[in-house]
Protein backbone atom coordinates (compact mmCIF):
# COMPACT_ATOMS: atom_id res chain seq x y z
CA UNK A 1 0.00 0.00 0.00
CA UNK A 2 1.05 3.64 -0.75
CA UNK A 3 2.41 5.74 1.90
CA UNK A 4 2.03 8.62 -0.17
CA UNK A 5 -0.30 11.23 0.77
CA UNK A 6 -2.78 13.58 -0.77
CA UNK A 7 -3.11 17.63 -0.21
CA UNK A 8 -5.71 17.16 1.45
CA UNK A 9 -4.74 14.35 3.99
CA UNK A 10 -1.44 16.80 5.44
CA UNK A 11 -2.53 20.08 6.95
CA UNK A 12 0.40 22.67 8.16
CA UNK A 13 -0.40 25.21 10.34
CA UNK A 14 1.75 28.13 11.31
CA UNK A 15 2.01 27.34 14.99
CA UNK A 16 0.90 24.85 18.08
CA UNK A 17 -1.43 27.18 18.99
CA UNK A 18 -3.31 26.98 15.62
CA UNK A 19 -2.72 23.28 15.72
CA UNK A 20 -3.93 22.51 18.96
CA UNK A 21 -6.96 24.29 17.78
CA UNK A 22 -7.52 22.57 14.87
CA UNK A 23 -7.07 19.77 16.67
CA UNK A 24 -9.58 19.95 19.23
CA UNK A 25 -12.58 21.09 16.29
CA UNK A 26 -11.45 18.25 14.66
CA UNK A 27 -12.32 16.14 17.99
CA UNK A 28 -15.30 17.85 18.71
CA UNK A 29 -16.60 17.15 15.01
CA UNK A 30 -15.64 13.69 15.62
CA UNK A 31 -17.42 13.38 18.81
CA UNK A 32 -20.73 15.02 17.47
CA UNK A 33 -20.83 12.58 13.93
CA UNK A 34 -20.12 9.33 16.15
CA UNK A 35 -22.75 10.27 18.93
CA UNK A 36 -25.23 11.43 16.58
CA UNK A 37 -25.15 8.55 14.10
CA UNK A 38 -23.89 5.52 17.10
CA UNK A 39 -24.89 6.92 20.52
CA UNK A 40 -21.15 6.40 21.33
CA UNK A 41 -18.19 8.10 20.70
CA UNK A 42 -14.84 6.03 21.45
CA UNK A 43 -11.30 7.58 21.14
CA UNK A 44 -7.59 6.91 21.66
CA UNK A 45 -5.65 9.30 22.77
CA UNK A 46 -2.02 9.54 22.33
CA UNK A 47 0.78 10.51 24.55
CA UNK A 48 3.53 13.31 24.34
CA UNK A 49 3.67 16.81 24.75
CA UNK A 50 1.91 17.25 21.61
CA UNK A 51 -1.56 16.63 22.30
CA UNK A 52 -1.00 18.27 25.62
CA UNK A 53 -2.39 22.17 24.20
CA UNK A 54 -5.26 20.15 22.64
CA UNK A 55 -6.63 18.32 25.60
CA UNK A 56 -6.50 21.82 28.07
CA UNK A 57 -8.65 23.28 24.72
CA UNK A 58 -11.22 20.57 24.80
CA UNK A 59 -11.64 21.60 28.72
CA UNK A 60 -12.76 25.16 27.99
CA UNK A 61 -16.26 26.11 27.83
CA UNK A 62 -16.18 26.42 23.93
CA UNK A 63 -15.27 23.15 23.14
CA UNK A 64 -16.76 21.50 26.44
CA UNK A 65 -20.27 22.53 26.06
CA UNK A 66 -20.24 21.04 22.62
CA UNK A 67 -19.11 17.54 23.39
CA UNK A 68 -22.02 14.68 24.56
CA UNK A 69 -19.07 13.60 27.65
CA UNK A 70 -21.47 11.25 29.10
CA UNK A 71 -21.52 9.38 25.41
CA UNK A 72 -17.56 9.27 25.13
CA UNK A 73 -15.57 6.61 25.94
CA UNK A 74 -11.45 7.35 26.25
CA UNK A 75 -8.76 4.90 26.02
CA UNK A 76 -4.53 5.12 25.25
CA UNK A 77 -3.15 3.82 22.13
CA UNK A 78 0.21 3.20 24.55
CA UNK A 79 1.14 3.94 27.82
CA UNK A 80 3.98 3.74 30.55
CA UNK A 81 3.76 0.91 32.73
CA UNK A 82 4.02 3.39 36.15
CA UNK A 83 1.20 4.05 38.32
CA UNK A 84 -1.46 6.76 37.10
CA UNK A 85 -0.29 9.43 38.88
CA UNK A 86 3.39 8.93 37.75
CA UNK A 87 3.95 12.22 35.21
CA UNK A 88 5.23 9.42 32.86
CA UNK A 89 1.80 8.37 32.49
CA UNK A 90 -0.04 9.17 29.07
CA UNK A 91 -3.55 9.21 31.32
CA UNK A 92 -1.93 11.09 34.10
CA UNK A 93 -1.59 14.24 31.66
CA UNK A 94 -4.84 13.72 29.97
CA UNK A 95 -6.49 13.48 33.55
CA UNK A 96 -4.40 16.48 34.76
CA UNK A 97 -5.67 18.38 31.72
CA UNK A 98 -8.57 17.20 30.46
CA UNK A 99 -10.67 14.36 32.37
CA UNK A 100 -10.57 16.24 35.45
CA UNK A 101 -12.39 19.09 33.87
CA UNK A 102 -15.51 17.37 31.97
CA UNK A 103 -18.95 15.88 32.77
CA UNK A 104 -17.49 11.77 31.71
CA UNK A 105 -18.31 8.85 34.08
CA UNK A 106 -14.99 7.10 35.75
CA UNK A 107 -16.47 3.70 34.03
CA UNK A 108 -16.14 5.11 30.41
CA UNK A 109 -12.47 6.17 31.05
CA UNK A 110 -10.61 2.84 29.83
CA UNK A 111 -6.92 3.58 31.19
CA UNK A 112 -4.33 1.51 30.95
CA UNK A 113 -3.49 -0.49 34.39
CA UNK A 114 -0.05 0.94 34.50
CA UNK A 115 0.72 -0.09 38.31
CA UNK A 116 0.33 -3.87 37.20
CA UNK A 117 2.68 -6.48 35.19
CA UNK A 118 3.33 -6.46 31.77
CA UNK A 119 1.10 -9.63 31.41
CA UNK A 120 -1.29 -8.72 33.97
CA UNK A 121 -1.56 -4.93 31.91
CA UNK A 122 -2.01 -6.58 28.64
CA UNK A 123 -4.75 -9.03 29.89
CA UNK A 124 -6.67 -6.23 31.85
CA UNK A 125 -6.93 -4.15 28.62
CA UNK A 126 -7.91 -6.73 26.66
CA UNK A 127 -10.89 -7.21 28.62
CA UNK A 128 -11.83 -3.29 28.37
CA UNK A 129 -11.61 -3.41 24.72
CA UNK A 130 -13.34 -6.45 24.53
CA UNK A 131 -16.30 -5.02 26.64
CA UNK A 132 -17.40 -2.82 24.27
CA UNK A 133 -16.99 -4.43 20.91
CA UNK A 134 -19.57 -5.85 18.97
CA UNK A 135 -20.76 -9.93 18.15
CA UNK A 136 -17.26 -11.85 17.65
CA UNK A 137 -14.51 -8.95 17.72
CA UNK A 138 -12.17 -8.33 20.20
CA UNK A 139 -12.02 -4.84 20.33
CA UNK A 140 -14.17 -1.94 19.19
CA UNK A 141 -13.87 0.07 15.89
CA UNK A 142 -12.61 3.35 17.32
CA UNK A 143 -14.32 6.79 15.89
CA UNK A 144 -11.10 8.46 16.35
CA UNK A 145 -7.77 7.50 16.86
CA UNK A 146 -5.35 10.70 17.58
CA UNK A 147 -1.59 9.40 17.50
CA UNK A 148 1.70 11.35 17.56
CA UNK A 149 5.20 10.56 16.02
CA UNK A 150 8.59 10.59 17.59
CA UNK A 151 11.52 11.82 15.65
CA UNK A 152 12.77 8.33 15.27
CA UNK A 153 9.00 7.97 13.25
CA UNK A 154 7.67 5.92 15.76
CA UNK A 155 4.33 6.21 16.86
CA UNK A 156 2.50 4.75 19.63
CA UNK A 157 5.08 2.77 21.24
CA UNK A 158 5.86 1.08 17.73
CA UNK A 159 9.92 1.51 18.02
CA UNK A 160 11.66 1.00 14.80
CA UNK A 161 12.34 -2.93 14.70
CA UNK A 162 9.65 -4.22 16.87
CA UNK A 163 7.84 -7.27 15.70
CA UNK A 164 4.45 -5.16 16.88
CA UNK A 165 4.70 -3.72 13.99
CA UNK A 166 3.86 -6.35 11.67
CA UNK A 167 1.28 -7.91 14.76
CA UNK A 168 -1.94 -10.10 12.25
CA UNK A 169 -3.83 -11.10 15.82
CA UNK A 170 -3.27 -9.30 18.84
CA UNK A 171 -4.90 -5.81 19.95
CA UNK A 172 -2.50 -5.19 22.64
CA UNK A 173 1.31 -6.03 23.16
CA UNK A 174 4.14 -5.43 25.76
CA UNK A 175 7.04 -3.21 24.73
CA UNK A 176 9.65 -4.72 26.62
CA UNK A 177 12.90 -4.72 24.76
CA UNK A 178 15.01 -1.43 25.40
CA UNK A 179 14.90 0.88 22.15
CA UNK A 180 17.80 3.37 21.78
CA UNK A 181 18.48 4.06 25.40
CA UNK A 182 15.05 4.25 26.86
CA UNK A 183 13.50 2.08 29.03
CA UNK A 184 10.58 0.31 27.09
CA UNK A 185 8.46 -1.33 29.70
CA UNK A 186 5.32 -0.39 28.03
CA UNK A 187 1.55 -1.62 26.59
CA UNK A 188 0.74 -0.61 23.16
CA UNK A 189 -2.55 -1.26 20.43
CA UNK A 190 -1.30 -2.41 17.59
CA UNK A 191 -1.55 -1.45 13.89
CA UNK A 192 -4.32 -3.58 13.86
CA UNK A 193 -6.56 -1.41 16.47
CA UNK A 194 -5.53 1.60 15.04
CA UNK A 195 -5.85 0.61 10.94
CA UNK A 196 -9.98 -0.08 11.83
CA UNK A 197 -10.53 3.01 13.31
CA UNK A 198 -13.04 5.31 11.29
CA UNK A 199 -10.47 8.17 11.33
CA UNK A 200 -6.61 8.19 12.19
CA UNK A 201 -5.44 11.68 13.35
CA UNK A 202 -1.61 12.00 13.60
CA UNK A 203 -0.57 15.63 15.46
CA UNK A 204 3.50 16.30 14.59
CA UNK A 205 4.97 19.66 16.06
CA UNK A 206 8.76 20.45 16.11
CA UNK A 207 11.70 20.70 13.82
CA UNK A 208 12.87 17.53 15.53
CA UNK A 209 10.39 15.26 13.84
CA UNK A 210 11.37 17.07 10.48
CA UNK A 211 13.55 14.49 8.87
CA UNK A 212 10.78 11.37 10.20
CA UNK A 213 7.83 13.15 8.97
CA UNK A 214 9.74 13.58 5.50
CA UNK A 215 10.29 9.87 5.32
CA UNK A 216 7.17 8.56 6.57
CA UNK A 217 5.26 11.03 4.06
CA UNK A 218 7.46 10.84 1.40
CA UNK A 219 9.96 8.18 1.36
CA UNK A 220 9.87 4.58 0.25
CA UNK A 221 7.89 2.02 2.56
CA UNK A 222 9.55 0.63 5.31
CA UNK A 223 7.31 0.35 7.81
CA UNK A 224 10.79 -1.64 10.27
CA UNK A 225 12.64 1.53 9.94
CA UNK A 226 9.10 4.54 9.69
CA UNK A 227 7.26 2.84 12.31
CA UNK A 228 4.38 5.40 11.40
CA UNK A 229 3.66 4.10 7.78
CA UNK A 230 2.26 1.15 9.16
CA UNK A 231 -0.72 3.46 10.23
CA UNK A 232 -3.02 3.03 7.43
CA UNK A 233 -6.67 2.88 7.73
CA UNK A 234 -8.83 1.06 5.85
CA UNK A 235 -11.54 3.76 5.70
CA UNK A 236 -8.94 5.83 4.38
CA UNK A 237 -9.32 8.59 6.65
CA UNK A 238 -6.18 9.28 7.24
CA UNK A 239 -4.77 12.95 8.21
CA UNK A 240 -1.38 14.47 9.48
CA UNK A 241 -2.10 18.25 11.48
CA UNK A 242 1.73 19.24 11.53
CA UNK A 243 3.26 22.30 12.29
CA UNK A 244 5.96 24.61 10.31
CA UNK A 245 8.73 23.27 12.22
CA UNK A 246 7.83 19.46 11.39
CA UNK A 247 6.98 20.39 7.88
CA UNK A 248 10.29 22.17 6.70
CA UNK A 249 11.45 19.25 4.50
CA UNK A 250 8.65 18.75 3.11
CA UNK A 251 7.95 18.82 -0.35
CA UNK A 252 5.06 21.96 -0.92
CA UNK A 253 3.64 20.60 -4.11
CA UNK A 254 3.05 16.75 -2.79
Amino acid sequence: MSNHKTKSDLQVFSDGDSLASAAAEAFAIAASEAVASRGRFLVTLSGGSTPQEMFALLAEPVFRTRIEWTAVHIYWGDERLVPPEDAGSNYYHAQRLLLTQVPIPASQIHRVRGELSAQDAVEDYNRQLKALATGERVWPQFDLALMGMGADGHTASLFPGSAAISEETRPVLAVTAEYAGRPAQRITMTPLVFNDARRVLFLVAGEGKATALNAVLSGPHDVQKWPAQSIQPESKNLSWFVDRGAAKLLDPDQ
